[in-house]
């Protein structure tokens, strides 16, 4: 890997986009290669190295899985766990830059309630860091009720360590 750091390469499915060639902590031989792409809108680790090198953190990926027009012709609407998979293996067939296929099953995190694989994705949010913030939802929080009733003391210790707030809608029917 470091004979590879700060080169450059074509994007594999974007003509004429360049891709650079980082260095990443996370990324070790003992996962793989010690190769990997960075997709800054799909994870924290790669978020961190964008983030770090200034790099756009563009999602190609929709809310509900799909390839954004952003990702190009070939590749949108598709859903990135089903047929874009395919399309995406074709696109590099025919770009002569595949250099070898083998089924894998990936790591994905899975959701809790319906226990399917859940894609990670950059959304706008706002983050705060007051304490107004802090104790206000802290004294809200002593105003529910809560079952098992111990563990409003977890919640208010959790909420106590906090140190940053994201204040988002992204769950309609709400969080674990």
């Amino acid at each position: 890997g470091a004979d590879l750091a700060d080169g450059s390469c074509a994007h594999p499915t974007i003509p004429g986009r360049v891709s650079p060639l980082l260095p990443a902590n996370h990324v070790t031989m003992a996962k793989g290669t010690g190769l990997v792409h960075t997709a800054p809108a799909h994870g924290m680790e790669d978020y961190s190295v964008a983030s770090h090198h200034q790099l756009p953190t563009d999602c190609l990926v929709d809310e509900g899985g799909f390839f954004t027009e952003a990702a190009g012709p070939q590749l949108q609407n598709k859903n990135v766990l089903e047929d874009g998979n395919e399309a995406v293996i074709q696109m590099l067939q025919a770009a002569g830059s595949l250099l070898k296929e083998e089924k894998y099953v990936h790591s994905y995190p899975y959701d809790w309630r319906t226990k399917k694989p859940m894609i990670i994705r950059a959304s706008k949010q706002w983050f705060v860091n007051t304490a107004s913030v802090k104790a206000t939802a802290q004294e809200v929080l002593k105003k529910v009720k809560v079952i098992p009733a111990s563990a409003v003391n977890r919640m208010l210790e959790m909420l106590d360590r906090r140190t940053f707030w994201c204040i988002s809608r992204q769950r309609c029917w709400g969080v674990p």
